[in-house]
């Protein structure tokens, strides 16, 4: 049986990949400033954290503009009350959303015209900095020569729906990914990948390359500035940073479901030929990604009821206990709960509906309120 081979090439993927870890900090009065932009809009539960984080820095020059997108919760009276004590930060309300922008790039380019540093980083409002993430981000951004710099961090996953299925979605994300050096050297817009969470740019590449306002109808953003930078021969470089960066993505069911169903689709149509025929059987096939990791269960199923012959129960046994493992040994290396391998069946079958319903809805994307149509 072969589902554990995919597991061993992720599990390659990951242990060939650079850490950022390995970069010294960049530190002294002469560093680049940088100005962290954080867009969030109903992030009450999330941005207190996040912000105290970035403001926890070691870096030296940092400017931080939080962008309070019309929430309707209390986000932004939270941001003001952490910022009204320090002179690097404040608070902005962009102007309303134009028509043909999605939230979040608009929100960003606001915040990125008022922006005063020589490099943008822009991430996400559920995330946890360490103090030494900006300052070792900017040292390999500089030493690589990279345009774009981005990393992968931990994903936290706290209640039960949470250690289910998402480990199944990134585990899907994995297997496309390959290592961090091959994807960094590789001048192919397709085997590019880049995480919204954490963009580390050069300014005047970002202004030079048309800022947000060339990904304003994309859901996908951070894949589509890979692809389109990488296209017109920006070095976009990606690296590991679980023990740097960390996530909370979604508390709920209902959220992992209505997250991954606007994303799932936005990030996968990039990567397949643009025509008509492509993206049709791409959206097809979508639901069935996460079904491989069925296979021995189905099997060691058919072959108990009798419904296939008794000679596929063995090796379906085999081929279910060696992927256990190997989901032991993936689910540890990036730093996800080991206890997820053993629900891994349901958070394949959760990661199928919700792939199925990512392929149903297709363009057509909601978030926080707003409707869209992508591009």
């Amino acid at each position: 049986m072969f589902w554990p081979v995919p597991l061993l090439y992720v599990l390659w993927g990951i242990r060939r990949s650079t850490r950022l870890r390995t970069y010294v900090p960049a530190r002294g009065a002469d560093v680049p400033r940088v100005t962290v932009i954080i867009p969030a809009r109903d992030e009450a539960l999330n941005i207190g954290r996040c912000v105290a984080s970035v403001l926890a820095s070691t870096y030296a020059n940092l400017e931080v503009i939080i962008v309070d997108d019309h929430s309707s919760d209390d986000t932004g009276a939270i941001a003001r009350r952490l910022v009204e004590h320090d002179a690097r930060a404040r608070v902005t309300v962009p102007p309303p959303l134009p028509a043909g922008w999605y939230g979040k790039q608009w929100a960003c380019a606001h915040a990125a015209s008022l922006a005063t540093g020589d490099l943008l980083l822009f991430t996400d409002a559920d995330t946890d900095h360490a103090p030494d993430l900006a300052p070792r981000a900017v040292r390999a951004l500089t030493e690589r020569h990279a345009d774009l710099l981005t990393v992968v961090g931990r994903q936290e996953t706290v209640t039960f729906w949470e250690r289910a299925v998402q480990p199944a979605v990134f585990l899907s994300i994995m297997l496309t990914m390959g290592n961090s050096e091959a994807m960094s050297a590789s001048r192919n817009p397709k085997r590019k990948a880049a995480n919204g969470q954490f963009l580390l740019m050069r300014r005047d590449v970002y202004d030079a390359e048309g800022g947000h306002e060339r990904v304003r109808a994309y859901v996908a953003e951070d894949i589509m500035f890979a692809h389109t930078w990488t296209a017109r021969g920006r070095a976009v470089h990606i690296l590991l940073a679980e023990d740097l960066l960390a996530t909370r993505m979604y508390r709920s069911l209902g959220d992992i479901i209505r997250g991954w169903s606007k994303n799932v689709w936005a990030g996968t149509k990039h990567l397949l030929p643009q025509n008509r025929i492509a993206r049709g059987l791409g959206r097809i096939s979508l639901p069935f990604m996460p079904l491989i990791g069925l296979l021995p269960h189905a099997l060691i199923a058919l072959a108990l009821a009798g419904i296939v012959s008794r000679e596929w129960l063995w090796p379906a046994v085999a081929a279910y206990v060696l992927g256990t493992i190997g989901l032991y040994l993936v689910f540890t290396a990036m730093r996800l709960p080991r206890s997820s391998a053993l629900l891994h069946p349901l958070g394949c079958a959760m990661s199928a509906y919700i792939f199925a319903l990512a392929a149903l809805r297709g363009d057509r994307t909601e978030w926080k309120g707003r409707l869209n149509r992508a591009a």
